[in-house]
């Protein structure tokens, strides 16, 4: 998406005295890396990297992390390209379940750690794509039903946008905006998943930033891609 500037002045300027009340009491910040070609579509995209940390918007620190491997029932060998961009060898998704089981075994985490209210909880990603396309997909390919919980997130560039007023290219122009270093490797889901808690806090502590739902299934009126 081009870059816009849409006011001359940074809204910290206004930042008044009084903390935010936040709406969630935990953030549920969520990459996907997903099986993939340089120069071609596979079909069908498979999930293989599944980490997703709980962030406190009391304390503003991860309090639990999920972390899982995939092995792709579809297409079970990886591309050169794919190891390359996400850092996953073959070596770590061949012993690993099939999405179902390691669905199953998330919507679990989430039951057991009191992250399955959406009233209470919500899903932050870098972009729309990995739960207005992604998961979705992924359920309907392997017949799983998908929670209503994660029908609704936070775009995490979105809200990057409504705090600097800049709408970000992708998860280094966030980083770079506020002079943080890239922890890890790009592409890799549990490092993005650590960038993106780097901006969340960043994004406290500097705008006392108010995280609330800014998409959900539906709301879209244009077709997303995955940048970040």
């Amino acid at each position: 998406m081009a870059q816009r500037i849409l006011t001359k002045y940074p809204r910290s300027i206004y930042k008044g005295t009084k903390e935010i009340k936040q709406h969630f009491k935990h953030l549920l910040v969520i990459d996907l890396e997903c099986t993939c070609k340089k120069y071609e579509k596979i079909e069908p995209q498979e999930i293989i990297e599944l980490p997703c940390a709980a962030v406190s918007t009391t304390t503003w620190e991860v309090e639990n992390m999920f972390h899982e491997y995939i092995k792709p029932r579809f297409n079970p060998e990886l591309s050169i390209f794919c190891t390359e961009l996400t850092g996953i060898l073959q070596s770590m998704v061949d012993n690993q379940p099939h999405f179902p089981e390691v669905f199953e075994k998330f919507c679990k985490w989430l039951k057991e750690n009191n992250l399955n209210d959406k009233n209470d909880s919500a899903f932050v990603t870098c972009g729309d794509w990995d739960l207005k396309f992604m998961l979705p997909s992924q359920c309907k390919l392997e017949n799983v039903s998908l929670p209503a919980q994660f029908s609704k997130w936070i775009n995490l560039k979105s809200s990057f946008c409504d705090a600097v007023e800049y709408y970000p290219r992708h998860l280094v122009d966030m980083l770079s905006y506020f002079d943080i270093p890239l922890h890890g490797k790009l592409h890799s889901g549990i490092n993005d998943v650590q960038n993106m808690v780097n901006i969340i806090q960043k994004l406290h502590s500097k705008y006392d930033f108010e995280f609330k739902i800014n998409n959900m299934q539906g709301d879209i009126l244009r077709k997303s891609t995955k940048s970040g």
